[in-house]
């Protein structure tokens, strides 16, 4: 028997927030981490809303909010605004917030519920049969587990040992990256600034620095292992946006190449990618750390579910089918964020800009925009097209008995909200039964079966027409 059941490689937000998962469900858990200490850097800083959503089904939400900053609204290009305020969700916002800050929050977290984290351990190989997966380690030791996850980056050594192809291709510019300190700060919350020579931004973490970036074409040629002054970059802001903002310390700079890839396959007998293992992108649209983090929320409850043996047929592989579609429209959303103020054309950049004003003029497209952006609009395809339309759909907060729905999610079960008045039904331990409260909604179900991810399993006209597959899985659960 395996001492453990899962082996998380990388304690980034995604591997931390997979064990968080899997040591919520009783799943134990080693979290193997290759650096011996965690660096003073942060490359992401956007939490946008429907991953506040889904750390508010755990209860994290609220301690990653006094770390932030909250922006109301965005300006994709000059002249075209989205206004957050109008998303529906608890989370009108993109929270600006250092990765550290995350990590903390999530870290934290894993303590609190025992989770094991191994610094210092780089894993070298890696082999698997029907019965589990060792895992072997540059001090010669060895891991072993029923199942193994690659969260380790996009220079993924699980990815690399499990024969997976990471298809794309590497961007031409360079971003620049600097922490800095400023004599004078830009009166927008999130300022950025485009023109011929690329594009800039400075955005604020909160606590007196701000991330300085920069596309600057005149130094994309530079290598990256060159050191990045100062006077680098303030060279870059001043002919890019017309000021440096007096720029006046650095704690931190670095110059980083952006790429576009994707691995072919999720999965590899078992073993599993995600986060940056499985893609990485554009930093434009924020989307890397957040799209990472759902990865992991998809992928826990599946892996539990299979470690208890209660994982019906064709659980794993939807974390692929399901997860696989959701990196490629991220990739396709932040290639063409990164087109649109990158490319090489000004008259290409120019039409698309038009575009992305008129699309923002009409609600429809508005809607479409923002669900992409914010990762509200995501969901995950019907496996039976008799399936009720909510099936697949992101679960909305309502109002329930008990609590709003995603406070409801907290223990990590499957809820059934019984929205039509009648009393709750019960379907074992391992599913939460509530009654809607809220105001009459046109079109709701008339009950709604969550799974522990925050999106819909099944929907129908009442709880009693629950499918027969459905509650043999959940009654499984409890043995």
């Amino acid at each position: 028997m395996n001492p453990t059941d899962v082996i998380v490689v990388g304690a980034g937000p995604t591997g931390l927030m997979l064990a968080c998962e899997l040591a919520q469900a009783g799943v134990r858990c080693r979290l193997l981490e290759r650096r011996a200490e965690q660096p003073n850097i942060t490359r992401a800083f956007a939490v946008h809303a429907r991953t506040l959503e889904l750390l508010d089904a755990r209860g994290l939400a609220d301690d990653l909010m006094p770390h932030g900053v909250p922006i109301r609204g965005l300006q994709p290009v000059p002249g075209a605004t989205l206004d957050l305020r109008k998303l529906e969700t608890r989370y009108p916002m993109l929270l600006i917030v250092p990765q550290s800050g995350t990590e903390r929050v999530l870290e934290a977290r894993a303590h609190e519920l025992g989770v094991e984290i191994v610094r210092g351990a780089e894993v070298t190989g890696l082999r698997q049969d029907a019965r589990g997966v060792v895992v072997e380690l540059a001090d010669g030791r060895t891991e072993t587990a029923e199942y193994v996850v690659g969260c380790d980056g996009a220079h993924s050594k699980i990815r690399e040992l499990a024969g997976i192809d990471f298809a794309g291709k590497q961007y031409e510019t360079h971003i620049l990256l600097a922490d800095v300190r400023l004599t004078e700060p830009p009166g927008d919350t999130l300022f950025a600034a485009t023109g011929p020579e690329g594009v800039v931004l400075m955005i604020p973490f909160g606590d007196g620095w701000f991330r300085a970036i920069a596309w600057d074409r005149l130094r994309e040629q530079v290598p990256l292992e060159v050191p990045l002054p100062m006077a680098e970059m303030r060279d870059a802001f001043r002919r890019i946006a017309g000021t440096d903002f007096g720029m006046l310390e650095q704690r931190w700079s670095s110059r980083f190449l952006s790429e576009r890839r994707q691995a072919r396959r999720y999965r590899a007998g078992r073993l599993f990618l995600a986060g940056d293992a499985a893609h990485v992108h554009s930093p434009l649209g924020g989307q890397g750390m957040n799209t990472g983090i759902q990865d992991a929320m998809n992928l826990g409850w599946k892996l539990a579910a299979a470690v208890r043996g209660q994982a019906p047929a064709g659980l794993l592989d939807s974390y692929e089918s399901e997860r696989h579609r959701v990196g490629a429209q991220v990739l396709a959303l932040t290639d063409a964020f990164n087109r649109l103020v990158l490319g090489r054309s000004a008259i290409r950049r120019a039409v698309r800009g038009v575009t992305i004003r008129l699309l923002l003029r009409f609600g429809p497209s508005r809607r479409l925009l923002a669900g992409r952006l914010t990762g509200l609009g995501i969901h995950y395809p019907a496996t039976s097209r008799h399936a009720h339309p909510w099936t697949g759909r992101r679960m909305p907060d309502l109002a329930c008995e008990g609590g709003r729905v995603y406070e409801l999610l907290r223990d990590g079960r499957h809820l059934l909200v019984d929205t039509t008045g009648a009393a709750g039904r019960s379907v074992g331990n391992a599913v939460k039964a509530v009654r809607y409260t809220g105001p009459a909604v046109p079109g709701l179900p008339g009950a709604i079966l969550v799974r522990p991810d925050g999106y819909v399993a099944w929907a129908g006209a009442a709880a009693r027409d629950l499918p027969a597959h459905h509650e043999q899985a959940l009654t499984r659960a409890e043995r």
